[in-house]
C-alpha cells in the first residue's frame, strides 16, 4: 500500500484501489477490465440504485436480516448516493457484464465503505459487508433490472413529461395566435386548398398531447419491479416478505407507483417493458422532428423561400454567408430524432435477446434509454422556449400566397363542375392570373359569386365550400 492507494480483497484476491476512493476490488478490477468507451451511468440511474439499495436495506432491517446498526449505516449512506454526493464514485463503463453485476459490486462496495466510515469501521474493512449486508437479499440480476425500471419511470415522468407539457402549452399559445392567419396549405409539397396557421398548430400540438399519452400506457409496464428474484427468478435466499416491501419503500422514495413484478421470471429473462417504453420515445421523437422540419420549411427564405413564417435569430448561420440565420434549434431538435431512433434499434435489439433465464443486455438498455429520455425533455424544453415561442407570422406573405394558389379552384367544384374548375385552374397557371380572375373573365361565376364561393377563410372549415 502507498500513499496512493490502499489493498482491497475480493474473491479473487487483492487489488490496489485508490486510496481516497469508496469503491473497492470488484469495482477496480471492472475499471480495469472494461476501457471500452467514456460512457458512465450517470444521475438518473446511479440514483435509482441508491434508491433500491436504501429500499432494501430499510426491508430487511424490517424483516431482522441485517444488523440494527449497519443497516441504518446502509440507509444513510444509500442517501448519499440519492443526493448525488457519491456520483464520482461510480467509475464502471455502460459496456461490461450484461448483467450489470459490475455495477452492482461497486454500488455495494460504496455504500459499505461509505456505511462502515458511518459506524467509525476503517474503509476496506469489510465491517458492513458489500454482499452479506449492502446486497443481502439480492443479486445483480434482480438488482440491475429494478434499478433500470426505477431511472426509466423516474426520467420519463420527472423530465421528459414536464419538457413535453412545456411544449405542447407553447404550441397551443400559438395556436391561438395564429387562428386567423389564413395561408395555402400543401400535401406533396404542392399547394393545396387554404388552411390557418392556427389549424397546422393545433395539429402540432395534438401530436405532443397524444405523445404524452403515449408514456401513460408504457408506465404500468414500467412500475413492475423485479427485485427479490435475485439469481433466476425464484427468490432463493430472500425472505419471503421482502420483494413487496421493498417494492413499497420504493414508491414511497420515488412516489410513483412500483410495486412487485406480476412474474419474476419474466422480470430478469426479458425486458419487453423497455422496448415498449422505448418505442413510445422513438414515436415522440419523430413528431418532434415532424414539427421541426415543417417549421424549418415554413420560415425557409427569407426572401427566396416559404417564409410563412419568421424564426428566431438565435445565432448567425455561416462562416462565410453575411447576415445568414439559420434554424439551429430545430435542427438540433431533427439530430436528436436520429440519436433516438439509433438507441430504439439498440434497445429492442437487446431486449429481444434474453437467453433463457437472464436478459444479458441490461446496461446498454439502461444507457440508451436514459440518454433519449434526457435528449427529447432537454430538447422539448429547448424547442419551446427558443424556437415555438419567438416564432411570429408573416400574415401579409401569407394572404399574398392564398390569392394566387390554383388549389383554390377547389372550391369551384360544387358550383360549375370539377371540368371547368380544372380548366380554370390550369388557365390561370398559364396566363398568370387567379382563379378569381379567371372564373369571372369566363363567365362561370359573377364577381359577387367569385368573392363567395373564393373565400379562403371559408375553405378552411368543414363542409361544401361556399354554401349559405
Amino acid at each position: 500500500m502507498t500513499e496512493e492507494y490502499r489493498t482491497e480483497r475480493d474473491s479473487l484476491g487483492e487489488m490496489q484501489v485508490p486510496a481516497d476512493a469508496y469503491w473497492g476490488a470488484q469495482t477496480q478490477r471492472a475499471v480495469e477490465n472494461f476501457p471500452i468507451s467514456d460512457r458512465r451511468f450517470g444521475r438518473r440511474f446511479v440514483r435509482a440504485l441508491g434508491v433500491v439499495k436504501k429500499a432494501a436495506a430499510r426491508a430487511n432491517l424490517d424483516l431482522g436480516t441485517i444488523p440494527q446498526e449497519k443497516g441504518e449505516a446502509i440507509v444513510a449512506a444509500a442517501d448519499e448516493v440519492i443526493a448525488g454526493e457519491l456520483d464520482d464514485q461510480f467509475p464502471v463503463d455502460v459496456f461490461q457484464t450484461g448483467s450489470g453485476t459490475s455495477t452492482n459490486m461497486n454500488a455495494n462496495e460504496v455504500i459499505a465503505n461509505r456505511a462502515t466510515e458511518i459506524v467509525g469501521g476503517e474503509i476496506g474493512s469489510r465491517e458492513v459487508h458489500p454482499n452479506d449486508h449492502v446486497n443481502f437479499g439480492q443479486s445483480s440480476n434482480d438488482v440491475i433490472p429494478t434499478a433500470m425500471h426505477v431511472a426509466a419511470l423516474e426520467a420519463v415522468e420527472k423530465d421528459l413529461r414536464p419538457g413535453l407539457v412545456t411544449l405542447r402549452d407553447v404550441l397551443a399559445e400559438k395556436e391561438q395566435a395564429f387562428d386567423g392567419v389564413v395561408k395555402t396549405g400543401r400535401t406533396h409539397l404542392q399547394d393545396a386548398t387554404p388552411v390557418r396557421l392556427g389549424q397546422e398548430f393545433g395539429g402540432y400540438r395534438t401530436q405532443v398531447e397524444k405523445g404524452l399519452r403515449r408514456i401513460d400506457h408504457v408506465g404500468d409496464h414500467l412500475a413492475e419491479l423485479a427485485l427479490g428474484g435475485t439469481a433466476v427468478g425464484t427468490g432463493l435466499n430472500t425472505h419471503e416478505e421482502f420483494p413487496q416491501r421493498a417494492a413499497e419503500y420504493i414508491a414511497e422514495e420515488t412516489e410513483l407507483p412500483f410495486r412487485e413484478a406480476d412474474d419474476h421470471f419474466e422480470a430478469q429473462a426479458a425486458h419487453d417493458a423497455m422496448a415498449e417504453a422505448h418505442g413510445a420515445l422513438r414515436t415522440i421523437a419523430g413528431s418532434l422532428n415532424k414539427m421541426a422540419n415543417d417549421l424549418r420549411l415554413l420560415a425557409s427564405g427569407p426572401r427566396n423561400g416559404l417564409g410563412e413564417v419568421e424564426q428566431p435569430e438565435n445565432q448567425p448561420g455561416s462562416s462565410i454567408m453575411p447576415g445568414k440565420i439559420n434554424p439551429v434549434v430545430a435542427e438540433s431538435v431533427n439530430q436528436v430524432h436520429k440519436q433516438v431512433v439509433g438507441n430504439d434499434a439498440a434497445v429492442s435489439a437487446g431486449a429481444a435477446r434474453g437467453e433463457l433465464d437472464l436478459n444479458l443486455y441490461k446496461p446498454v438498455l439502461a444507457s440508451n434509454f436514459l440518454e433519449s429520455t434526457q435528449l427529447l425533455a432537454n430538447a422539448s424544453e429547448n424547442f419551446a422556449a427558443k424556437f415555438v415561442a419567438k416564432l411570429e407570422a408573416n400574415e401579409a406573405h401569407c394572404e399574398a400566397q392564398v390569392a394566387q394558389s390554383m388549389a383554390l379552384a377547389t372550391a369551384l367544384n360544387p358550383h360549375i363542375g370539377y371540368d371547368k374548375a380544372s380548366k380554370a385552374a390550369k388557365q390561370a397557371l398559364a396566363e398568370d392570373k387567379t382563379v378569381r380572375e379567371v372564373v369571372i373573365d369566363e363567365g362561370y361565376l359573377s364577381e359577387e359569386e367569385a368573392d363567395e364561393v373564393l373565400d379562403p377563410e371559408s375553405m378552411t372549415y368543414t363542409g361544401i365550400l361556399g354554401e349559405d
